[in-house]
């Protein structure tokens, strides 16, 4: 399994109405990309997230999926929308077994 792990920070002049739809264009990507598993997104609640408002979880099945998804239009089309929303972004991807 691969696990590909996003924290993100929304600007702080960013519409509401902007942030609620680049969140669910990001969770839309798990019905729109067959190779992810699965995928969350949302709001960071913990004091300790040292300044990131947001963060997203996926799984896929082997690396080659997750760079799939990557390169995929439709996470290109998001990519566009969280660039354009956020100050600042953290990625770590990872292999494991379960």
């Amino acid at each position: 399994m691969v696990d590909h792990l996003v924290l993100f920070t929304v600007k702080g002049d960013a519409r509401a109405e902007d942030v609620e739809d680049l969140l669910a264009s990001l969770q839309g990507l798990k019905k729109e990309i067959p190779d992810v598993i699965d995928l969350s997104v949302g709001e960071n609640f913990s004091e300790r997230a040292q300044g990131y408002t947001h963060g997203l979880f996926a799984r896929f099945r082997t690396v080659d999926d997750l760079r799939s998804y990557i390169s995929h239009p439709e996470h290109l089309a998001v990519v566009e929308k969280l660039d354009a929303l956020t100050t600042g972004r953290l990625v770590v991807d990872y292999d494991h077994e379960l």
